[in-house]
């Protein structure tokens, strides 16, 4: 059972497109994971005043998790941790 080119290419452009979604995610995620390092940074250093100080970084860090979720192969991967 042989594999025509057409078949072949379209294997290969699905493979890629998975691979480029999946590197994407990841970048959403890593995306998340350096705001999170900044928020904790801020709150660190302002110390009581952290929940003013730091309110614009944690408003951000929700949205950032809301696009952060990384899915590979139908499962779902945690990536805030």
């Amino acid at each position: 059972m042989a594999i025509d080119e057409e078949q072949r290419a379209a294997i290969k452009a699905k493979l890629q497109a998975r691979d480029e979604h999946v590197r994407e995610s990841w970048v959403r995620a890593m995306e998340a994971r350096l705001v999170r390092e900044e928020l904790e940074k801020c709150q660190r250093t302002e110390g009581v005043n952290s929940f003013e100080n730091c309110k614009w970084l944690s408003t951000k860090l929700l949205e950032k998790l809301n696009d952060s979720r990384v899915r590979y192969k139908n499962i779902l991967i945690p990536c805030f941790l």
